[in-house]
């Protein structure tokens, strides 16, 4: 498999997807021209087509074209022909519903199988894994169920947020929150902070980015990986 699973798509003091345009690049290579979008995640406010724009403009920008699943008339069609997919960020929620409505799960399951590269930031890294539970987000929409495309045998939490020692805030937080899902899921939990991403091109499985990771195991303390890392040890 070919998967880049990316935290984050705009990372503060930079546009969208600039901090990560050159793993990008690297990981397509030159002989793909044309990515496959999913905008079912949409971030809140905007349209399909308002995604599809933003997403295009930036990768017109490295060099490659753009159609989105919601342009065409047969979307399982278009993965099935697809050289490469992006699911971009938004809610994990929408974005699970509209893959599991639009019946193009197992294609894309299969395609990446075969080899086909993925890019997912934030929601899109989530479906990658085995469920969404480890998602950021409210559950704004119902779903099926939380199984997502099963691509990687571990979870992942986007946007890790270390607990602030000065913050008053006595709620939950981001570690507490994924030692909850461990009590009842016997799955490593990949916490990647902005910036941070994973990139798996067949056997070779590494952290990449600007900032560590902290994985979690039931029943270990969390330990921090910074890159370049081997991540083997989480197959």
């Amino acid at each position: 498999m070919n998967l880049l699973l990316i935290s984050n798509s705009t990372l503060h003091g930079s546009g969208y997807l600039d901090h990560c345009s050159d793993e990008i690049k690297d990981f397509l290579g030159s002989e793909i021209k044309t990515i496959t979008f999913v905008p079912f995640a949409r971030p809140s406010g905007i349209t399909h087509d308002e995604y599809t724009a933003k997403a295009r403009e930036r990768f017109e920008q490295m060099g490659y074209k753009l159609v989105s699943v919601h342009e065409v008339s047969d979307p399982i069609k278009q993965v099935k022909e697809a050289e490469a997919v992006f699911i971009g960020g938004g809610n994990s929620y929408v974005l699970l519903h509209d893959l599991q409505k639009s019946g193009i799960i197992p294609v894309i399951r299969e395609k990446v199988t075969n080899g086909m590269p993925y890019i997912g930031t934030s929601a899109g890294s989530n479906v990658a894994c085995p469920t969404i539970k480890t998602t950021n987000d409210m559950p704004i929409h119902e779903v099926e169920n939380f199984d997502a495309l099963n691509l990687v045998p571990f979870q992942i939490n986007p946007h890790y947020l270390d607990p602030d020692p000065t913050s008053t805030h006595k709620g939950e937080t981001r570690e507490t929150r994924i030692n909850e899902f461990l009590m009842f899921n016997d799955k490593v939990v990949v916490a990647l902070r902005e910036g941070c991403m994973v990139r798996i091109n067949g056997d070779k499985r590494l952290l990449k980015g600007s900032t560590d990771a902290r994985i979690f195991e039931r029943g270990q303390e969390p330990k921090e990986y910074s890159p370049v890392c081997d991540l083997n040890f989480l197959y």
